[in-house]
């Protein structure tokens, strides 16, 4: 019974990944390491709007969030202290992107996590269905190198991985 049921389940998500055209990854994620990151209008709450190629250039780290999300409020103090803070001085971008909330939530939620990094709006969860399936779990966080690679891609918040991107990010930064 239980095989049928994994068989079911894998036959299932291999028919909704083909009816979108896109091959899913690892967490199902529609990108890998290595991948050129898709382009998009990055909406900040507050007004400011650019693409995302526009930062080509800059270590980029794409935060995938919301304010309902318990593991991103978990896991938002973290990335403003050793991550935001000390990699801003050095050229690093960080942008949350928050899922499909109003902007007054969003800059609401900012505000209650006391972040200084830029939270962006994500109407419809468009971008995020651009990294991955729209119904997958929102805590990720994409690494994106200064000529708009991939370099690393995380889910959840656990202390071990959360280190190694660290990591990443500041060998990425240390190139010039």
């Amino acid at each position: 019974m239980k095989r049928t049921v994994l068989l079911a389940a894998i036959l299932l998500l291999g028919f909704t990944a083909g009816l979108h055209g896109q091959k899913v990854y690892e967490h199902n994620y529609f990108v890998k390491v290595g991948d050129t990151a898709p382009d998009f209008t990055i909406k900040e709450a507050g007004g400011t709007s650019y693409k995302l190629s526009d930062l080509r250039g800059k270590v980029v780290m794409l935060q995938f969030t919301a304010s309902w999300c318990s593991v991103c409020r978990k896991e938002m103090p973290f990335i403003e202290e050793e991550i935001w803070i000390p990699g801003k001085k050095q050229g690093l971008a960080v942008i949350g992107i928050d899922r499909d909330e109003p902007e007054a939530t969003v800059k609401k939620f900012a505000a209650d996590m006391k972040i200084t990094y830029p939270l962006a709006l994500d109407p419809g969860a468009d971008i995020f269905g651009l990294f991955a399936e729209k119904q997958a779990g929102v805590t990720r966080n994409i690494i994106i190198d200064r000529n708009g690679k991939i370099v690393f891609l995380t889910r959840l918040f656990e202390r071990e991985e959360f280190d190694k991107m660290k990591e990443i990010i500041f060998s990425e930064l240390a190139k010039k």
